[in-house]
């Protein structure tokens, strides 16, 4: 797990604010995603095309993974905006509202097109059909790294409320953690939209960490640092993870297939986890934050 990235905090940036994609050279965020979709009215499409376009062809991000969403594939903008991606690369793009394994099919042919063989694939699931279709749509291309939750636009579509326990859309979450965990992709839990309520930022962070989910999308800089604290390792977690990777391997190392930590029985699914937590906290001091 050598080439692990973490990517706890991913922080939506429009790519039509200058000043935001400079600020964002600066934040403490794993990920930035330069947003041509949403947070881009229409009228200012094409000059947030270019800024991130220069962005990543200029912009200095260190350890920051970058990515460009691209508008829908029901719209007039996501091919210029493939385009004009494949001609940077970008870590990933990331692509809005994807329902079918088609969809996924569509855009990596779309950039094998523009001859980049690298830019992996990001993918939103947010309307009720591409969470039933989580399966198919993980399994559609290797290029697809990361499955992006949208849970505004999802209960939007399903009229449904947001709520603190988030009953609503909690099958759906599920369906799209089991999928991912079928190819071992990295999948993203959805933005929190009231930026200034720490608390119960973290109560969802803690709800999401508990599903198993790696990170999580924001769309503000103050939520940073409580996504990071709650999706790394704790020390705690950390030293007990160490202790049992120790004490499972003296087993192995006595012929045994499995060790006895603290009373409890370990098994290799037990230190398999153990070696996730020691990498993730590995990684994390190798950036710094």
């Amino acid at each position: 797990m050598s080439d692990f990235r973490p990517r706890r905090s991913v922080l939506f940036m429009p790519a039509s604010n200058a000043r935001a994609l400079e600020k964002a050279k600066t934040l403490a965020c794993d990920a930035v995603i330069f947003d041509l979709e949403d947070a881009v009215s229409p009228d200012a499409k094409e000059e947030a095309r270019e800024q991130a376009v220069a962005t990543i062809k200029f912009g200095e991000y260190g350890h920051r993974e970058r990515i460009i969403r691209i508008n829908g594939l029901n719209t007039d903008w996501w091919q210029d905006d493939l385009a004009a991606a494949a001609s940077v690369k970008p870590d990933a793009i990331l692509v809005p509202k994807i329902e079918s394994a088609n969809d996924v099919k569509a855009i990596a042919g779309a950039l094998l097109a523009q001859g980049d063989m690298d830019t992996a694939i990001w993918a939103m699931m947010e309307t009720p059909l591409g969470f039933l279709n989580a399966q198919e749509i993980v399994g559609a291309s290797e290029r697809l790294q990361c499955v992006v939750i949208g849970t505004n636009d999802l209960v939007k579509d399903l009229g449904a409320s947001h709520t603190p326990s988030r009953e609503p859309v909690i099958t759906a979450l599920g369906l799209a953690m089991l999928a991912a965990r079928t190819r071992d992709i990295t999948i993203l839990d959805g933005v929190y939209n009231d930026f200034k309520n720490t608390e119960g930022l973290h109560a969802e962070c803690e709800q999401a960490k508990a599903m198993g989910f790696d990170g999580k999308t924001l769309i503000h800089p103050s939520q940073i640092e409580t996504v990071n604290n709650v999706f790394a390792p704790s020390p705690e977690e950390v030293a007990f993870a160490e202790r049992m990777i120790s004490a499972f391997d003296k087993a192995k190392a006595d012929g045994k297939g499995v060790a006895v930590l603290d009373g409890k029985m370990i098994e290799e699914l037990h230190v398999e986890q153990a070696r996730k937590i020691k990498a993730t906290a590995e990684a994390i001091a190798d950036i710094g934050h």
